[in-house]
């Protein structure tokens, strides 16, 4: 199964996780419960009375923020959406490798190598990788497992960047709207996923804030983040899902254009959760580049953050 889906700003704002927002304009966590008060005067004045007075002045800067935004995501809806698109196939682990197949296209099959754990905040481990949460092919029963992508239209990452609107603090904001969209747009999808199109959590009901904390079942690992570094896997992925039928474009070394994209797998199992590859040795590069298929010295480059 493969989907496409586009959403409306409205449709998937409200699954924005404010904290990273905030945190990309150097603001702490705790000023991102801003998103979280109502917004009459009386709310936000107690909103503001609840800080020390030394941050005050930090928190009504966050509180002017936030409404900066809001007007931003209000300007943008009806002009502006995002796209997502995902596919569930039929997968097995084999070792480190996930194995895929297209119910849709007899023959067409798919190998994704992982990075295995070569140290643990627990000693005596488990080393983790992400094939572990996927049944292996040795048992001869084929299990599921997702990708997807997600991104914004191209031209919002450019608005107030030239011309006579040029206005460098709304480009900014822009920028960062749009990074939080195209993430809010994974989470929105990532619920349907698991409600209707996968269907192994129907009953899930779960608020925003649940999810945005991941009580659901499963995970949603994406490139690049600590238990997927390598950004170079998203050539496989994009050759395999069509990166490109919803706008993204690839650099030589794999990253996403739109800037705001993201990319990575769904897996269901009940007891996976996410980690950190962290460090690995020469004996792992050199078994995970055989595995890909390309010359160590390249893969070095990909993975120079964990060697």
């Amino acid at each position: 199964m493969t989907r496409t889906l586009h959403y409306s700003i409205h449709e998937v704002a409200p699954y924005i996780n404010w904290v990273y927002f905030f945190h990309a304009w150097g603001f702490p966590p705790r000023f991102a419960a801003v998103s979280r008060i109502h917004g009459c005067d009386a709310c936000r004045a107690g909103w503001l009375a609840g800080f020390p007075e030394e941050e005050r002045g930090r928190a009504a800067e966050a509180m002017q923020l936030f409404k900066d935004a809001q007007r931003m995501l209000s300007a943008l809806d009806g002009d502006f959406r995002t796209h997502v698109r995902f596919g569930l196939y039929p997968a097995n682990s084999d070792g480190d490798d996930l194995l895929f197949s297209d119910p849709d296209q007899a023959g067409r099959t798919l190998r994704l190598p992982l990075l295995r754990q070569q140290h643990t905040v627990q000693g005596n481990g488990p080393y983790l990788c992400l094939a572990d949460f996927v049944r292996p092919a040795a048992q001869g029963i084929p299990d599921t497992a997702g990708i997807f992508a997600a991104t914004v239209d191209a031209e919002m990452e450019h608005l107030y960047e030239n011309g006579p609107y040029a206005d460098d603090f709304r480009h900014l904001l822009a920028q960062t709207l749009a990074d939080r969209l195209a993430e809010a747009s994974t989470e929105k999808m990532h619920q349907e996923v698991r409600r209707t199109y996968w269907g192994y959590a129907a009953d899930e009901r779960l608020s925003i804030e649940e999810l945005l904390v991941e009580k659901f079942t499963g995970i949603r690992p994406a490139v690049g983040y600590p238990s997927l570094p390598d950004q170079s896997v998203n050539f496989l992925l994009s050759d395999w899902l069509g990166f490109s039928d919803i706008g993204i474009r690839l650099t030589e070394n794999g990253a996403m254009i739109p800037h705001a994209s993201v990319s990575g797998l769904m897996l269901s199992h009940p007891a996976a959760r996410y980690f950190s590859v962290g460090k690995i040795g020469e004996d792992q590069l050199e078994d995970y580049a055989l595995r890909r298929e390309i010359p160590v010295e390249r893969i070095r480059k990909y993975l120079a953050a964990n060697l």
